[in-house]
């Protein structure tokens, strides 16, 4: 059942909406661009509280934006619906914790802010479609990482347990890559359990099961990833250190619409490799590393630069450049970051075209 609140004021004819939303209850608040809070609603999270929330936002005047948090989860499905209906949507960020203490915590007030967030130009960001083949990859992605990080604790509980191995049993495994040791102590069978050795063999055998499944988990997943991403962006994977791993982060950050990042600093700063000034009365000119951004994205640029420091000659020879004019490693590896931001951008953007790296 839906719930509104009214104040009696005059109308301009153009609303900015904004939308708080949640698991089971998405609520909602309009603002006239010159007369200010209209009113506020609370609607199921279902397709029928979809129509009922934009009904009630078009019946106060023309909506020129709406402004929903978490687009990303919970604002999912009414971020599609309200963009196939022709609207513009922008995808707003939390609140800062200072204004959260200062005005207090409600779903009606993280709405309005969420309007006001739009009104005063706070919220630009466009939010991803999640609809295409990028989105694909972005879902594999996740069991994929999930099963190697589980895949790594596996084999960390296996070694730890040979540690309390018979003696015999742990000359058997010395020296053994993981996938052997996997699938020697896979093979281990007890008869009868009479002892503590017999009961090491099975939870050997249980651990080195596990992690041959999730080995084979990961591997399948990793096709998946692999076929997407080369039919996605296939000039991607063609330039130097950026394999399959390092695509997918770069397509899922870019999105099924990757026009929305309008320039190759609005991905620096997406990503977290454009530095950030820091300067203040009498200083000026300084600047400190960005320690926000997709930390994921970043990483992945970080690993294409130290494989192209250490194998691609190109970028050997600007390395080697560098370190003479005085300058440290790490001001390098900055450096290099924002060249392959800078070259992957365009090779999203404009893959015939695809710049050159150094």
């Amino acid at each position: 059942m839906a719930t509104t609140t009214a104040v009696d004021t005059t109308k301009s004819g153009d609303v900015v909406v904004g939308i708080d939303t949640h698991k089971y209850v998405h609520v909602g608040a309009v603002f006239d661009t010159t007369a200010g809070l209209l009113s506020t609603i609370s609607v199921p999270a279902d397709s029928h509280g979809f129509i009922q929330l934009l009904s009630w936002a078009e019946s106060f005047g023309q909506p020129i934006a709406f402004g929903i948090e978490g687009t990303g989860s919970y604002g999912g499905a009414l971020t599609s619906f309200i963009r196939r209906r022709g609207y513009r949507v922008i995808e707003v960020a939390r609140p800062d914790r200072r204004i959260r203490r200062l005005v207090g915590k409600s779903d009606t007030i993280d709405a309005q802010n969420a309007a006001k967030a739009v009104m005063a130009g706070f919220a630009t960001a466009e939010p991803k479609t999640a609809d295409g083949t990028v989105e694909m990859i972005r879902q594999l992605k996740v069991a994929h990482d999930t099963a190697v990080k589980a895949r790594a604790t596996t084999m960390v509980t296996l070694k730890a347990m040979l540690v309390h191995a018979p003696e015999v049993l742990r000359a058997e495994m010395a020296g053994k890559t993981q996938i052997t040791l996997a699938r020697h102590c896979a093979a281990l069978t007890v008869e009868h359990l009479d002892s503590p050795d017999d009961s090491m063999q099975i939870t050997l055998a249980t651990l080195a099961h596990r992690w041959l499944m999730l080995d084979h988990e990961a591997a399948e997943l990793n096709e998946h990833i692999e076929r997407l991403v080369k039919t996605t962006a296939p000039q991607l994977v063609q330039s130097y250190g950026i394999g399959t791993d390092t695509a997918a982060e770069i397509l899922i950050v870019f999105g099924d619409n990757p026009e929305r990042i309008k320039s190759e600093a609005a991905l620096a700063k997406l990503a977290g490799i454009s530095p950030i000034p820091a300067s203040s009365g009498t200083t000026t000119g300084k600047y400190r590393i960005n320690h926000g951004g997709h930390r994921q994205l970043n990483a992945a640029i970080y690993r294409t630069v130290i494989v192209r420091m250490r194998f691609h000659e190109p970028t050997k020879i600007y390395v080697a450049r560098r370190t003479a004019e005085g300058k440290a490693k790490r001001d390098i590896i900055r450096c290099l970051k924002r060249y392959v931001i800078r070259e992957v951008y365009h090779l999203v953007n404009n893959p015939v075209t695809s710049a050159n790296a150094i």
